[in-house]
């Protein structure tokens, strides 16, 4: 044989070598993505409990929440006077201030790879607005659905403020990249998670005075959905009810509001979002009275 024809096979076996590995590797990630969209969907879902919120944190905290209960809100909350229907925590003392004593670092950790899987998610969308349903997605999607609900939770929305701004920042961005109608059931869970972060005084101030957001809130309202802007319009109250918030934020809030927007947003056929809009602009009506 000779020495050319030898070559041709060695090269013929190095590229079946290869390819295997590459069909190996397609099928590892294949594995691991429909392996964490399971894990993260059944975490997702039991996540509503404040004890599991516990257990993910760590469990360790001031000893004033002893006995804390997660509370359904349907009118003003006490704190900051903004009108929910979201679960949100509460101690037993009624604060909403918790002292972390000690974070999980196994904690940390899933809420720095959330963001970066989050980010490495909407990265790879080719513009196509349509949801999917894959593995991915519902991986992605029940990352957002973790954060939403430890957002929801007292000791989680403490946690995330100080222990997770990266975090908080990422689902900030990641709402300016998506564009109109795109991926919306992952922006509609970005801002139901920071709106109950902003149920926090102190989450609520760090969102607020992060670069960009007024506009960003303005930009999310031209999306099609009726969902987002729902939650868009709930966040944009968060800020708007809070006297030391809105202090700080109320010259650019005025000058550019989309007033129209709004109000055709007051008259939508969908019930929540006519409703949420129209108390947006009797909030607002009701400042301009008292300035």
């Amino acid at each position: 044989m000779s020495s050319e024809a030898a070559g041709g096979r060695e090269t013929l076996a190095l590229c079946q070598q290869l390819n295997e590995a590459k069909q190996q590797l397609l099928q590892q990630a294949e594995y691991c993505t429909e392996m964490g969209a399971a894990t993260c969907t059944l975490l997702w879902g039991v996540s509503s409990s404040e004890e599991v919120v516990r257990a993910i944190l760590g469990g360790v905290w001031n000893a004033s929440c002893v006995g804390s209960t997660v509370t359904w809100c349907s009118g003003i909350c006490k704190r900051n006077k903004v009108r929910c229907q979201k679960l949100y925590g509460i101690c037993g003392d009624g604060t909403t201030s918790l002292l972390l004593l000690g974070i999980c670092d196994k904690a940390l950790k899933f809420f720095n790879i959330t963001g970066q899987t989050m980010e490495s998610f909407v990265k790879s969308l080719d513009g196509d607005v349509k949801e999917l349903d894959s593995d991915e997605n519902q991986f992605v999607f029940a990352l957002a659905g973790i954060v939403t609900n430890v957002a929801a939770i007292a000791c989680g929305r403490e946690f995330l403020v100080n222990s997770s701004r990266v975090l908080l920042d990422t689902i900030l961005q990641l709402l300016g990249d998506l564009k109109p109608g795109q991926c919306t059931k992952l922006k509609v869970l970005m801002l139901m998670s920071l709106y109950n972060v902003s149920i926090n005084l102190k989450g609520l101030k760090y969102i607020s005075e992060s670069p960009g957001f007024i506009p960003l809130l303005w930009w999310l309202l031209s999306d099609p959905d009726a969902e987002v802007c729902l939650h868009v319009l709930r966040l944009v109250q968060s800020v708007v009810l809070e006297p030391e918030v809105f202090s700080k934020s109320s010259s650019e809030l005025r000058s550019s509001l989309p007033r129209q927007r709004i109000l055709a947003m007051s008259k939508s056929r969908n019930p929540h979002l006519q409703t949420v809009a129209q108390e947006l602009l009797e909030d607002l009506r009701a400042l301009e009275c008292d300035v």
